[in-house]
Parts: C-alpha cells; structure tokens; sequence
C-alpha cells in the first residue's frame, strides 16, 4: 500500500489500542518515522498530505515528494534535515522555534516548501526575522540606489534625466570622478571659509574704518564673499535638481547650509540701506548674531564625512541613553549644589552665595574638570566635594557603554550593507551579462513596489550571513 505501514501500540494500561499509520521520510539522508495521526493535526501542510497516499497514483505522490520507494515505503526529500527537525515540532508543540545557526529567510521558504503558515513561528523568531527581513530591504535599497547612481532611470524624460545627473553630480561623490571632484573642491571651500572667520578676528590682521573701529582685512572679506559664492551656487543647483523639494529644504544637514549662507546676504541687504541704519544698536547687534552664525557652516563638512554622519546616526539611536546621562547628572547637579550651599553659608569666606551660583561648582565638579575657582573650605563642604566626585564618575561611565556599543554596531552594520550592496551589483553583473544587466534594472518599478518586494524580485542573495 505505497509503502504505509501499519503497527498496534499499547495504550497505558498496556493493552492494543488501535492502529497507528507510520509514515518513513527521508530528509536530506536521515530517516525519521511519523505518525498519521500526529501529522493529522494539520491537514493542510505537506506532510498530512503523505497520510492518504495509498488512495493516490504514483504521479501525485511524486508531486508531493522528491522520491518515492515502494519498496521500503519511503518518502525522499532533499531539504535541510536540520530545518525540518524545527518543522517537525508544529505537529507536537503547536508552534515552531528556529534553531541557532539556520537563516531566517532560508527557514521561511522551508515552511513554504512543508506549506506551514509563518504565524506558527514563535514570537522571538518572528522579531529575528523581521530584523533579518529590514537588513534584506536595506541592502535592496542601497541596491536600487546604486543602480541608480550608475544607470539612471531609463523610464525618466530629458528633465527628468538632466535633473537626476545634476543631483548625482552635487549628492553621489562616488558616482563620477567629476562629482568626486566637485565634493573635494566644496570641501576645500569650507575648510577655507572657516579659517578665514578665524584668522579674520585677529587683532593685527585687522584694519581700521573711518570710525576707528577694527574690521575684517579688505583680502580676508574678498576670500570670504568667493566662498559664499560658492556655497550659494551649491546650495541652489542641489535645490535644484532635488526629486523633492520641501523633503529637501526641511533636511537638517540643508537647514545647516542655509544658515551658512544667509548671515552674508542679510548683513549686505542692512549695509544697502546706508550707514544711518547700520548705527542702530538694535541692528549692530542683528549683525553680530548674524556673524556668528557663520559658525554652522563647519557643519557642512559632516556632508563629506562618512565617520561624521555615522557618529550623527549613532548618536540620534542612543537618546535613551543620552537621556539618562543628562537626568543623571541634573539630579546631581540640584542635589550636590543645594548641599555645597548649605555647608558652607556660615563659612566668613564661602564662594557658595546661592544655590544657582552652585550649580556651576556642582557642573565641573561631577564632570571631573575641577577649575578651581569655587571650592568648599568646610570640612562638611569637603566631604559632599568628594561624595559628588565619586558620583559624576558613576553617573557618566553607566550610559557611556552602551552608547558606544551603539555606535559600534551601527558603524558595524553600515559596513556590512554596503559590502552586500556592492557584493549583489557584482553577482547580478556576472550572471545576467553587461546587456541583460541593464535590462534587469530596466524592468525594476522603482516607485510602486515595496521594499519587500523589491527583495523578493530582484533575488537578494546574501554571500555571508548578516550580523
């Protein structure tokens, strides 16, 4: 009867019961013995559907196997052993664990294959494969975006083409060697304009107006305007070219370059309306604030940087515990503070003359800076020194760790999406050829398919296993 065996089994108090139908697989050369009534319990999945093979032709039962021997009535399949021994479990436990060690993506499509829904995995594995399933739509983006980079959108109009190679020229430095060129030209250009401001408030390299007063040298304002220019025609063909606009303007990196930039247009616009305007103390003071502003364009240089940007993202994953720190010591500051004064009001020569003036010995105190310009000469006072000493170094070390540990991993896991993401453009290159390699990207909806889907379409293919 195509292989189906049949035993008697005892029940507990060791007399027949009833008839068990066996069922032999044999998963990747190890054989296993299961039960028909076991296997009932899903009906739906593959191996239920093994149960009532004696009632089907020899050509169904191939459909639903690998092999088949009538002879010793086993069932072959070439699949994973190893992930079929956390298959198996569904049909005694009621849901699946994976095993340490299988990948995700790969045990998902063996329950496809043994026609197991996903929602029988355990909620930990879930939250493993929901990370696993975002790093996939990472790399796919990063894919999708270098595919860009390289080729453009072939669906795109002329515009829409000359918009996209302007945005690659100004944003992508590793998509041409004139791009490269440009990033390295803007970022001269800012180490520039920042040592000018500098070098602009030396007293001896400054000259004197009508007024008597110091000014910028003619040379340093001459240099500092050729770099305003530059950064205004950056700034204007990168909103330019932007796909989005308002995404654009509102970015925090764009918001950085604007306020580099508009200090200089601002204070030319108030020096247009003549000096009677500029004698105001009200405006003297405007263009003070608007020169110091200039500072934010320092800013800029995290554009260049890689390590700047990864240390920007590290640190916005790590507010929590930034948060800590910053109510750690805020406590401390209050409670050290309102100690110090108490101690050391009665002293003839305290520095303590309120608790806010405090809070500044408390600051550097819990900080380990120590100035040593308001310290307690009370024993008492001494001794709350040296407790809030010891409890700035706590506070500071305990949220210390685990900010670095997110910086690592971030840095870490970028390294490793960008590995991928180059490593899938080389692979997809070797198999589908330079021709069909552009027809392949061709036929991507870039707008319309998610980033899931993306990943299933276009066959990511990890070469390593993500961290």
């Amino acid at each position: 009867m195509w292989g189906i065996q049949r035993t008697r089994y005892a029940d507990c108090n060791g007399s027949e019961a009833s008839e068990e139908t066996e069922i032999v697989v044999n998963i990747g050369g190890v054989k296993q013995v299961l039960y028909g009534d076991v296997l009932a319990r899903y009906p739906d999945t593959r191996l239920a559907e093994l149960v009532d093979c004696s009632l089907k032709p020899p050509e169904e039962i191939l459909s639903l196997c690998d092999d088949y021997d009538p002879d010793t009535g086993e069932f072959y399949f070439d699949r994973d052993p190893e992930a079929f021994k956390c298959i198996i479990e569904l049909y005694y436990y009621g849901e699946i664990h994976m095993k340490r060690g299988i990948c995700p993506i790969c045990f998902v499509k063996e329950m496809e294959f043994w026609k197991i829904d996903s929602d029988f995995l355990d909620e930990c594995c879930k939250c493993h494969l929901k990370e696993v399933e975002d790093e996939l739509a990472e790399i796919a983006e990063k894919v999708r975006t270098i595919l860009v980079d390289r080729e453009g959108d072939p669906s795109a109009g002329g515009w829409q083409r000359f918009q996209m190679c302007l945005w690659r020229l100004m944003e992508k430095p590793d998509s041409s060697l004139p791009a490269h060129i440009i990033a390295i030209v803007s970022f001269i250009f800012i180490l520039v304009s920042s040592v000018v401001m500098c070098v602009g408030t030396i007293p001896d390299l400054q000259v004197e107006d009508a007024e008597g007063r110091l000014t910028e040298h003619p040379t340093l304002e001459v240099i500092e305007t050729v770099c305003i220019g530059w950064f205004t025609i950056e700034y204007l063909l990168r909103l330019i070219s932007s796909p989005n606009k308002m995404k654009f303007v509102l970015a925090f990196m764009n918001i950085i370059d604007f306020m580099a930039i508009m200090p200089f247009y601002v204070v030319l616009i108030l020096t247009s309306f003549g000096a009677g305007v500029m004698e105001l103390a009200n405006v003297q003071q405007a263009v003070q604030a608007l020169r110091i502003m200039r500072i934010a364009r320092i800013f800029k240089l995290a554009r260049h940087s890689s390590g700047l940007q990864t240390l920007t993202s590290a640190l916005k994953s790590s507010f929590k515990e930034l948060g800590l720190l910053l109510m750690y010591m805020g406590v401390g500051v209050f409670l050290f503070s309102a100690l110090g004064y108490t101690m050391e009001q009665n002293h003839p020569d305290t520095l303590f003359t309120s608790i806010p003036q405090s809070f500044w010995w408390a600051v550097i105190t819990m900080t380990t800076v120590g100035y040593g310009d308001v310290y307690p000469k009370t024993t008492l006072g001494r001794c709350n020194a040296a407790i809030s000493f010891l409890c700035g170094v706590i506070a500071i070390a305990l949220p210390i760790h685990p900010i670095i540990n997110n910086f690592v991993l971030f840095y870490n896991k970028q390294q490793v999406l960008e590995t991928a993401a180059k490593h899938e453009i080389e692979l997809m290159a070797l198999r589908n050829g330079d021709g069909e390699f552009r027809a392949a990207f061709s036929g991507i909806n870039l707008t319309d398919v998610s980033e899931k889907q993306q990943v299933k379409q276009k066959n990511v293919v990890l070469i390593f296993e993500l961290p």
